[in-house]
């Protein structure tokens, strides 16, 4: 048994927050105070905000030009295949070298790549195969852009104002991520007669990376990374390794999130755009609000982890596995909706877990991993979140083409089944007590 004083802790609590909220306002303003921060606020804002104009239309392309879920499937794991195999190396290389340059370069390719994807759908000369083409091109560079993306922040800022540049930049996100998908699926509605909205999503999206690699130029020089040329690149990506698998804790988290989201990501990126155009009247205008509402949900999660007080560790037990369970059960439902009402309030929910949980775990990883291995810990949490996702979702394409139905109920009831053994693992109670105090990472086992 726990024995807890709660009046003590209310005390540390209460006083460490008045101090915690004048030290967080002064980082933000302090952070916002710098030039360079603020033109990469501009520039991650612009990107992610493109890129959700193209969450929307490529799905929705490939669905009306072909009505197959299984090429949809095929379409986004092309993207995400060549991005899990370099995420690694794109985490290396970003060590060596300027993540600035890497994300200008980044941003470059990716604007011609989706100009001509526009310019193709504009003219009517679109095809499955440069559906292939564009989504195999767009994930290998991915590759290299998003470990850099995650690293450029420390090269701006102190490290004591890192949590305050994480979270404008993260907030950011999630606000356009709200916004974005909602636009875009209402100018596609508008044009749902013809591929005309959907060739303006991609020239949104195209026009948001020349914004971006815009603000990259007018940047000053950053502060160096650290160098790895004293080691190997297959001998860093083995280090980070080593030291993942041998701590109980944060090797239980990397699976957990990798069989979620190998669950999850699948069926919700394939299955929400079919019951979209399949069994909601709203059609495209549908898809952007299911999306939309999630990324919502994600933001109040933000907010709620920001706001409430840190769980003791036997109610973070109790807080993973109710959440994982939600998954499964909002995911089940979603199966049998046929009015858009319904699923936006289960993509909000999902969210808010979601959203809660990501805080929680990835600060707590941010504070604790060695500094000379964060990058290395934070690119195998990123594969491992989205590696096992283009298998996810052409199994998701598949199944989603025969029964979408059993799509979502299939999904939900695995979910279930990894929440019940994740319930009898003794490094859950390390788990939870680590983050609880603070060492996540901190102890080997």
């Amino acid at each position: 048994m726990e024995n807890i004083d709660y009046k003590n802790e209310l005390q540390d609590f209460t006083g460490a927050t008045s101090n915690a909220d004048n030290s967080e306002k002064n980082s933000m303003l302090k952070v916002l105070s710098i030039r360079d921060f603020r033109l990469l606020f501009v520039a991650t804002s612009a990107s992610l905000l493109g890129d959700q104009f193209t969450l929307i239309a490529t799905p929705w392309l490939v669905l009306q030009l072909t009505g197959d879920p299984m090429i949809l499937g095929i379409v986004l794991a092309l993207e995400g295949i060549p991005r899990a195999l370099f995420m690694l190396f794109g985490g290396v290389v970003t060590d060596r070298y300027s993540p600035r340059v890497i994300i200008l370069l980044a941003d470059i390719i990716r604007f011609v790549i989706v100009s001509l994807m526009a310019l193709a759908v504009f003219t009517g000369y679109i095809q499955v195969w440069m559906l292939y083409v564009f989504s195999l091109g767009f994930g290998l560079v991915s590759g290299f852009a998003v470990p850099a993306g995650n690293s450029i922040v420390p090269t701006l800022i102190e490290e004591r104002d890192l949590q305050a540049g994480n979270s404008i930049v993260m907030g950011g996100g999630q606000l356009v991520g709200f916004v974005g998908p909602v636009v875009a699926g209402l100018i596609i509605a508008k044009f749902s007669e013809s591929l005309f909205g959907v060739g303006i999503a991609f020239a949104v999206d195209a026009l948001s990376f020349a914004v971006s690699a815009i603000s990259l130029l007018l940047m000053r020089s950053a502060k160096k990374t650290k160098s790895l040329d004293n080691e190997t690149v297959l001998g860093s990506i083995i280090t980070g390794l080593k030291y993942v698998w041998e701590d109980k804790a944060l090797r239980l988290m990397f699976l957990i999130i990798a069989a979620i989201n190998f669950l999850f990501v699948g069926p919700i990126l394939v299955g929400i755009p079919v019951l979209a155009d399949t069994r909601l009247a709203e059609g495209a205008k549908a898809f952007g609000l299911l999306m939309s509402t999630f990324a919502a949900g994600n933001l109040f999660g933000y907010i709620v982890a920001g706001l409430l007080p840190k769980p003791t560790g036997r109610l973070m037990r109790l807080l993973v596995i109710a959440l994982l369970a939600s998954f499964g059960i909002s995911l089940g439902i979603m199966g049998f909706i046929s009015h858009v009402w319904t699923g936006l309030i289960m993509m909000f929910l999902v969210g808010l877990g979601n959203g809660y949980m990501t805080i929680t775990l990835f600060s707590q990883i941010q504070a604790r991993a060695p500094k000379d291995m964060l990058g290395r810990i934070m690119s195998l949490l990123m594969l491992s979140s989205m590696g096992l996702v283009p298998v996810s979702q052409a199994i998701a394409g598949a199944v989603g083409a025969w029964n979408l139905t059993l799509l979502f109920v299939l999904s939900a009831g695995l979910i279930i089944v990894v929440t019940i053994w994740t319930a009898f693992q003794s490094a859950l109670v390390s788990l939870s007590s680590q983050i609880t105090e603070g060492q996540l990472g901190a102890n080997k086992v």
